[in-house]
């Protein structure tokens, strides 16, 4: 028999719903890192012209070949003229230059150059084409299932498209995976050899927000007149609580600052952690079948807390579930039931539950009053009600 129970969380209060986002954004993929749970999702699996936001996987090829041993940040690369002549924003490397790794990323990421990125891709693949070919290869098996590459750099292309969520999936990748080289996203300047105008200034707007309850540390824009002004972000509180977001189709570069800027404001402020059970704390019994006692505690194992919204307090559910009655003998701490979480707008979320306590079989009379009421319930049903 499978047992389903609801059950009522004292500490919810609040008022009616208002956690939705509205965008201008035509697609859009807000994530909590911390929880891994998705706030917002728009359009976030249609594939879309992604521009200079792509260089993420560029750099993901990079920052895998660095933790592989492959390369280090003090190696050189050759410039072609490919490279030196690439259009648009550009770290402005020349032919008889050899930068270095650490330099090209620099100019990748604060600089958004094409031409890093092309000297980049012939230095590991031979050809920025090869170097494409093994960027969609790479995201497909990293379940990046609506990306492919024509380009190291994000130039215009019809064969160059990337969705809202694998931005996103590389963003966290990113920031996870190769933590020794995320800081290198939260620079503001770099201005390689002089050349760089205006002093290399890193286009993420969040980055020069100052005070409030959230910092900025990364990641790309992006921008081109068919994909409009995009942005793949991060931004952590104090507590380590941590967001990644992906806007783009934006009209401008005020509109893009202006929609980062509320994205992360709401994302951190109309979404708080709440612990709703604590480790230990019973929160349910099971019955239980063939036992020395007639029932078990269920009890967290850990302390349960989740991401809520603000507005949607009131309206958490929570139910024990399990498959009962439970058999004897049960040690403390087996799993043997689940606290399965409803909020409104979120995935469902399911908590282990564990036997608060030992239930060891029951002795010769436990098994002979358990026959007897078998028996009682077959041959003695309780009568119907009366119609």
């Amino acid at each position: 028999m499978f047992s389903r129970f609801s059950l009522a969380l004292a500490f919810l209060l609040g008022s009616a719903p208002a956690w939705a986002f509205e965008t201008q954004a035509t697609a859009a993929w807000v994530y909590d890192l911390t929880t891994q749970t998705v706030l917002l999702d728009k359009n976030a699996n249609t594939a879309i012209p992604p521009a200079s936001m792509s260089k993420l996987m560029t750099l993901n090829m990079l920052f895998e070949a660095l933790h592989d041993g492959r390369y280090q940040t003090s190696d050189t690369f050759a410039v072609s003229e490919k490279a030196w002549k690439m259009g648009g924003s550009k770290m402005f490397v020349k032919p008889d230059d050899r930068p270095t790794v650490d330099e090209l990323i620099h100019g990748i990421i604060i600089n958004s150059g094409n031409d890093a990125c092309v000297v980049v891709a012939e230095g590991m693949a031979g050809s920025e084409e090869e170097f494409a070919r093994r960027m969609t290869e790479r995201a497909g098996q990293l379940g990046m299932d609506h990306s492919t590459f024509a380009n190291a750099s994000g130039w215009p292309d019809p064969d160059h498209r990337m969705s809202a969520h694998d931005l996103g999936l590389l963003a966290v990748r990113l920031i996870t995976e190769f933590p020794e080289y995320y800081s290198y996203f939260a620079l503001t300047e770099y201005n390689y050899q002089g050349r760089v105008p205006a002093n290399g200034q890193n286009r993420n707007p969040l980055l020069r927000i100052k005070g409030g309850d959230w910092k900025a540390d990364g990641l790309k824009t992006g921008h081109t007149e068919e994909a409009g002004y995009g942005l793949v972000g991060s931004a952590v509180q104090d507590n380590g609580r941590r967001i990644v977001f992906v806007i783009a189709g934006l009209p401008s570069d005020k509109a893009r600052a202006e929609e980062s800027e509320r994205i992360a404001s709401w994302a951190f402020r109309e979404y708080a952690m709440k612990t709703i059970a604590k480790a230990g704390t019973r929160v349910a019994e099971a019955e239980v079948w063939m036992g020395d006692a007639e029932t078990v505690g269920l009890v967290p194992a850990e302390d349960v807390a989740r991401l809520i919204p603000v507005a949607a307090r009131d309206q958490m559910t929570a139910e024990v579930a399990y498959t009962g009655p439970l058999k004897a003998p049960i040690a403390k701490g087996d799993q043997v039931a689940e606290l399965v979480v409803q909020i409104p707008g979120l995935p469902e979320a399911r908590v282990p539950l564990v036997a608060e306590a030992d239930v060891p079989k029951g002795g010769f009379g436990k098994k002979l009053t358990t026959a007897a009421q078998v028996l009682i319930k077959r041959f003695f049903p309780a009568e119907a009600p009366a119609s």
